[in-house]
């Protein structure tokens, strides 16, 4: 019941964020906070702690921070470029994370790549990540540019490039950790 009460009073208060902003979109008012009393004890019952992973909020990340970001995930992009060009799958699986290997190496994921009409029309049937990689990203993912980037996380990054008519399109959605990036999905 209080968690539905908070979910309410947050989905409430970004509706109010997004119908705030101005026009000019330089400005920005945020709602008034709304004060909250905390539910009544329930006798006999043991306190519940819970932690809640605080959220995550796009504009605390500074200019500096941002730019500096966008230059490692180029360079990052860069070097994969080079990785994929040279054909190196071992440099390649080192560049993504496990979570998203065990993804395309899953026989779900193979099977419904290799019905998509650029595999079919080339009788290419994926049975491995390794096929994965030499049929899929080395004839699509060698010359990759990025030309923005957007913080979903503190440590994580949408990797975009812009197309000729103004498009963005994802690249990658990628990972920092130890100062190291990696493609998540």
């Amino acid at each position: 019941m209080v968690g539905t009460k908070i979910l309410v009073l947050l989905l409430f208060s970004l509706m109010l964020f997004f119908s705030c902003v101005s026009a000019s979109q330089s400005e920005v008012v945020l709602p008034e906070a709304i004060p909250v009393s905390p539910p009544a004890p329930v006798i006999g019952a043991s306190p519940v702690i819970q932690e809640q992973e605080p959220v995550f909020d796009p504009v605390t990340i500074s200019e500096e921070v941002f730019n500096s970001t966008k230059i490692d995930v180029q360079r990052f992009i860069e070097n994969l470029n080079q990785i994929i060009r040279s054909r190196n799958y071992d440099a390649w699986r080192v560049a993504i994370s496990d979570g998203y290997f065990d993804k395309i190496s899953s026989l779900e994921f193979l099977a419904a790549v290799s019905e998509q009409p650029a595999m079919k029309t080339r009788n290419i049937v994926l049975k491995s990540p390794q096929d994965y990689f030499n049929n899929v990203v080395v004839p699509s993912r060698a010359n990759d540019r990025v030309d923005d980037i957007e913080f979903v996380g503190q440590h994580r990054v949408k990797a975009y490039t812009v197309t000729p008519n103004g498009s963005r399109l994802r690249l990658y959605d990628l990972e920092t950790t130890e100062n190291t990036w990696i493609i998540i999905n």
